[in-house]
């Protein structure tokens, strides 16, 4: 089997599926937690995108975690309520790695979530290592 094939049938895995495109990468979009209250939004949101290239036996690799808000918050960066977010990561090279935790109660409502974003990558970089590839990560998504 193809290793396109079999990063599609590892993906099942992942919070969201890889879908082919048209120039030939994968690629994924996750929400990964949204609160909506009163007069505000806010989401968290993982990307990424890959290419297989066969002739030269790399995966090039590219992921984001999006956070964005909009509407009316209580005077600071957080929405309305109470709550606290913890981020731990590690940097190596290009790659970033670590998990994100958010607790907080909105208007009397518990909110909570935790998510090890480095978790897509490293079920990539297994697959491409399984099948003799390397992976290559890059910076910016027009370099897929």
């Amino acid at each position: 089997m193809p290793l396109q094939d079999d990063l599609i049938a590892a993906a099942s895995a992942f919070p969201a599926p890889l879908q082919p495109h048209k120039d030939g990468s994968l690629a994924m979009e996750a929400l990964i937690a949204e609160r909506k209250a009163f007069l505000s939004k806010r989401k968290l949101t993982y990307k990424c995108k890959l290419r297989v290239d066969d002739g030269a036996r790399c995966v090039t690799f590219w992921e984001m975690l999006v956070e964005k808000g909009s509407g009316v918050s209580g005077g600071d960066d957080m929405a309305p309520g109470f709550g606290f977010k913890k981020e731990t990561y590690g940097t190596k090279g290009k790659e970033r790695s670590g998990s994100i935790e958010e607790a907080s109660s909105l208007f009397g409502k518990d909110f909570a979530y935790t998510w090890d974003y480095a978790a897509v990558r490293s079920a990539v970089r297994g697959a491409a290592e399984a099948a003799g590839y390397s992976l290559n990560v890059v910076l910016n998504p027009k370099s897929v």
